[in-house]
């Protein structure tokens, strides 16, 4: 039994410590470096690091049993690129979905980054991201005094709030989770008045942010998860045990 998950979530590596666990030749595919040092960790999995195509999706499935796409909750394109690679090499595939969050009735929704951004620009006061360095330049019209981005502690983080040209006193370069105390102590010492994430669930700490803003009175600013289809953890867990344990 062959299983191919894309990950880089916590679901994902923990769906495939319990693959691997099972029996099941268990391959891991991430997009980045940070991803595989944290994978590398599952005992008993194979990783591939770097982003994929859709032609390198559809050798790495080659002679799979199962696909299984546990990207994070906003990878939209990387899904759709996953699900097409499965067909193309007809392997059956399944879509791991994070439980969404229930999200606070005050909260400013948008749509994109761009919007946040757009937004961003009528308002005043310091600015808490959330959301990585990929999306950075969005928010390229705003006081860069006002930015302060969250990102991973990774060289490609650093480079894209250079490129931004953040101030260097304004990067908050960290690795999660990030607890609720943590969350509080960042939005107090940088006087946040704004606070730009994901729904990223339970699993992404979306809980301890929602807590630590209304506690400090900073206002959340919400992007909108993409609409999808999918299952439950528990419920792709359940048919991965049926399958091993038919083989």
């Amino acid at each position: 039994m062959r299983v191919v998950i894309f990950s880089g979530t916590t679901e994902g590596r923990e769906l495939s410590a319990q693959t691997a666990a099972m029996g099941a030749e268990t391959i891991v595919c991430v997009a980045t470096e940070y991803g595989r040092t944290i994978q590398q960790h599952v005992p008993g999995t194979k990783t591939h690091s770097g982003r994929l195509n859709a032609d390198e999706m559809v050798e790495i499935l080659q002679g799979a049993d199962l696909c299984i796409d546990a990207t994070h909750p906003y990878a939209k394109v990387v899904s759709q690129n996953i699900r097409q690679a499965a067909q193309r090499a007809n392997v059956p595939h399944h879509r791991l979905l994070r439980q969404e969050s229930a999200l606070p009735q005050n909260c400013i929704l948008v749509d994109s980054a761009e919007q946040a951004a757009a937004f961003l620009q009528t308002t005043q006061g310091n600015v808490l991201l959330t959301t990585g360095a990929k999306e950075l330049q969005a928010y390229a019209e705003l006081d860069r005094e006002r930015i302060y981005p969250r990102v991973l502690p990774m060289q490609d983080s650093l480079t894209a709030c250079e490129n931004l040209q953040i101030p260097r006193g304004n990067i908050i370069a960290m690795q999660g989770p990030f607890s609720y105390e943590l969350n509080c102590a960042l939005l107090r010492q940088f006087s946040i008045r704004w606070m730009v994430t994901k729904d990223g669930g339970a699993a992404g700490g979306f809980d301890e942010k929602v807590q630590a803003a209304q506690e400090n009175g900073v206002q959340l600013v919400v992007i909108r998860r993409p609409q999808e289809e999918g299952e439950s953890y528990q419920t792709i867990l359940a048919l991965c045990k049926e399958m091993i344990g038919c083989r």
